[in-house]
């Protein structure tokens, strides 16, 4: 056996993630896990019948490494239709094994050693690792509790020659943030005036609640040149398993993402791709209920929070929500994240995993990702903290 560790100095400060920990610890203790943001319940029966019959009908080997043609075009169908925004199927359109290999694969190819990202705290975990796989230097600017917003100032300090990228996620998880149109077009400006490309998460960009619009960079004025866009399948039609993520964006991003993705996993599922081309074809009508069933269960989370005496922040986009747990009487978030799943059968993610500066300890992030049933008997066994917090 040898001697040295098999892990690379990059990746070992790192251990296991965050969600996987929860969610062991979920099954242990056979908790509602409100952690993992996965939905306990399945997707619609017409993309399942989508599968199985390109699986029938041979779709079996691999897919074109850039991405299936069919899911090219409905990508492109549906970016004009709802955003305006015009790409060519063969050339700004990259298909991944999820978002987050899109995510890598675009970090990889458009990233030096040496090259600054901007990006937000509370950063969904894979992130930062990334970037330092990459040996990009991260730059961060805090969002803050209760609301969340982007300090300008802050953001403007960040910004200098060495900046490469800004690594931009709205509707923001953790935090449920939706950035506005004025702040969305201040980042715009710091990125035309320093020259800068950006990669845009928005996984999430069909959940926004309260009258929040989901504002994409890429249709801001000078923008579609120098941004690439990431979405999720996964994500919209509650198939995460399925890991079927795409980008848009200029050819020579598309290019430079797709130059990493042909070394990473070559070819994503050729059947679920066809199905999901499939699933892109729906109307308004299916954005309208997806949003109302989310809206319902964020209610019920956001009201058995608050019958629990913790203070939330009330999420324009995405399904988690942050919870502040300041009042009761626990070292830090992950000791009470422990406590919750081994003592009261609930589990949430202790939201200093998704910080590099670590100056917040008493957050938690909780998903409403989960049927109504679910959600409601998980808010039923919180209630006791509500004693909890008075004592």
């Amino acid at each position: 056996m040898c001697s040295r560790p098999a892990v690379s100095k990059t990746l070992s400060v790192y251990g296991t993630s965050i969600f996987a920990e929860m969610s062991a610890l979920a099954l242990e203790h056979e908790a509602i896990n409100l952690g993992q943001g996965f939905p306990d319940f399945e997707g619609p029966e017409f993309i399942k019948a989508a599968a199985v019959e390109a699986i029938h009908g041979g779709a079996n080997q691999y897919a074109r490494s850039q991405g299936q043609p069919e899911l090219c075009a409905a990508v492109v169908q549906k970016v004009q239709a709802q955003y305006a925004l015009s790409r060519d199927p063969a050339s700004e359109v990259g298909v991944y094994s999820g978002a987050t290999e899109g995510l890598a694969a675009g970090l990889l190819g458009m990233l030096e050693p040496g090259d600054e990202v901007v990006t937000f705290e509370p950063v969904y975990d894979s992130y930062i690792p990334l970037m330092r796989l990459v040996g990009a230097v991260p730059r961060v600017a805090t969002l803050r509790w209760p609301d969340f917003r982007m300090d300008l100032d802050e953001v403007r300090s960040l910004f200098n020659d060495k900046t490469r990228l800004l690594l931009l996620n709205t509707p923001h998880n953790p935090t449920g943030t939706v950035f506005s149109r004025q702040e969305l077009e201040q980042l715009a400006e710091l990125c035309r005036t320093h020259d800068v490309l950006v990669l845009t998460d928005e996984v999430y960009e069909h959940l926004t609640f309260d009258g929040a619009e989901h504002i994409p960079m890429a249709t801001l004025p000078g923008m579609a040149g120098r941004v690439l866009s990431l979405s999720s399948t996964g994500k919209t039609f509650s198939m995460t398993g399925w890991k079927i993520g795409y980008a848009h964006g200029a050819a020579d991003l598309v290019a430079a993402a797709q130059a990493a993705h042909q070394f990473l996993t070559f070819a994503t599922a050729k059947p679920f791709q066809l199905a999901m081309a499939k699933a892109l074809a729906v109307g308004p009508s299916f954005y309208e209920e997806f949003r109302a069933d989310y809206t319902a269960r964020r209610t019920v989370l956001l009201e058995g929070l608050s019958a629990a005496g913790l203070p939330v922040c009330r999420p324009q986009g995405t399904y988690f929500a942050m919870a502040n747990i300041g009042a009761l009487d626990f070292e830090n978030d992950r000791h009470f994240a422990y406590w919750l799943t081994e003592n009261l059968g609930v589990t949430c993610i202790p939201a200093s995993s998704f910080y590099v500066k670590h100056e917040e300890q008493k957050l938690v992030r909780f998903a409403f990702c989960k049927a109504v049933d679910t959600l409601k008997a998980a808010m039923d066994r919180l209630q006791p903290l509500a004693n909890l917090g008075q004592l």
